[in-house]
């Protein structure tokens, strides 16, 4: 594995963080406050169009589109995107300026591999211009959805269309008045099919009659505007057959195209903010006095930032060795290493994060810092595309698996 950057990514991070100073940086704290006032409720702030337009022309656009696709975007590999995710996500939001952000790259991934021309040039142009947001429906809330062979959604052919029913929750971005499509997961039961291939992606538009929003849901008491998370229902929403992303049954095979990079993605962005917090604990106890002593010359203050940079440099390296895997031999032979990076990053940052919180004092816990959003954040990414105990189970069985049949020695 090559650790060096190519000329390639030199170029396009010191572009981006370039970029970053001059555009995002700046206005954090306004959108910031703009995203959690009550009167600006599911309204994104102003100046994202602005931001967008600006990333646009200077290349640092769709940067997450694997190479394959790189008419598209710049043609990166998921290694080489790895620095460029950190680095936007050190900043909550941010990925949105750039055309970065989740639910939208894993269903521009989606739309790119799997749709079909027609499905392309209705949603998957937009997307990928930045000019409209989706949606991922996949959990519910009456089952187990880390088993996503418990989601009981129907989608039933009836003559030219399919009639979709059922409830979901934690969708993310419903609320955004930008919001299009959804790719709903449900089932489209068959006796002749075995089990993981009962389940079917369609395309929903979001005004599609029957698509109701139930209520939004709080994540640690924020409502995440202006996209959210939703509780919602799907009663009798009729779409035409054409909207079947690949064929009946073959839902879980393109969920697996699609959950292996969006989770390492959250991995890239959580390490950033991990990094980010670690600087923020450094300046402040070196410039905190208590007792006639710097907070940097107790020794416990010392063990936990030497071991915050020991933790993120392992997880960072994991991270790398994932998408290097995934970039030579595809997903599914990487899914080992996905699975281990997907618990230890999300640990790891809110690890760190608990120790600058600890660090700040009472100012840690408020909102004056990034640090007690960065805690929230990788408390719920530990959830977000699989609890850490079903990768550990998934990861656990693989090993025993491998292990258990090499010869001893």
């Amino acid at each position: 594995m090559d650790f060096d950057y190519s000329d390639k990514v030199k170029a396009l991070r010191a572009k981006l963080e370039a970029f970053m100073d001059a555009h995002v940086y700046p206005i954090e704290r306004e959108k910031y406050h703009w995203e959690h006032d009550p009167a600006h409720q599911w309204v994104p702030w102003p100046g994202v169009e602005d931001i967008k337009a600006k990333a646009r022309e200077a290349g640092l656009w769709n940067l997450f589109l694997p190479h394959e696709y790189g008419a598209w975007s710049p043609g990166l590999t998921n290694l080489e995107y790895a620095p460029l995710a950190e680095m936007m996500g050190r900043v909550f939001g941010a990925s949105e300026l750039f055309n970065c952000s989740a639910p939208d790259t894993g269903n521009m991934e989606v739309l790119a591999r799997y749709g079909s021309p027609e499905q392309q040039e209705r949603w998957l142009k937009p997307l990928l211009a930045g000019e409209i947001r989706s949606a991922y429906a996949m959990t519910e809330p009456d089952v187990a959805s880390s088993d996503a062979t418990n989601v009981s959604t129907t989608i039933e052919r009836d003559g030219d269309e399919y009639v979709i029913n059922g409830s979901k929750w934690w969708i993310s971005g419903m609320m955004d008045p930008r919001l299009k499509v959804l790719i709903v997961l449900g089932k489209t039961a068959s006796a002749d099919r075995p089990r993981h291939q009962q389940h079917t992606q369609i395309l929903v538009p979001r005004d599609a009659p029957g698509v109701e929003v139930v209520r939004p849901l709080t994540v640690i008491g924020s409502l995440h505007s202006p996209g959210g998370h939703v509780e919602m229902r799907l009663t009798d929403v009729r779409v035409p057959a054409e909207n079947v992303i690949l064929g009946e049954g073959r839902g879980f095979e393109i969920a697996q195209g699609r959950l292996g990079p969006g989770r390492i993605h959250h991995c890239m962005r959580l390490i950033g903010q991990a990094q980010r917090a670690l600087e923020y604990m450094s300046a402040r106890v070196n410039e905190r006095v208590a007792f006639g002593r710097k907070l940097a010359d107790q020794g416990s203050i010392r063990q936990d930032v030497a071991r915050s940079f020991c933790e993120i440099e392992q997880a960072r390296l994991l991270t790398l060795k994932a998408a290097d895997a995934m970039d030579r031999h595809g997903n599914k032979v990487a899914k080992d290493l996905i699975a281990a990076i997907k618990v230890v990053a999300p640990q790891m940052a809110q690890t760190v994060a608990d120790r600058a919180m600890q660090a700040f004092g009472g100012m840690g816990v408020s909102d004056d810092t990034p640090i007690a959003g960065i805690f929230a954040t990788a408390r719920y990414i530990r959830l977000a595309d699989g609890p850490d105990e079903v990768h550990m189970a998934q990861l656990g069985k693989m090993k025993i698996a491998e292990y258990a049949g090499a010869p001893k020695r």
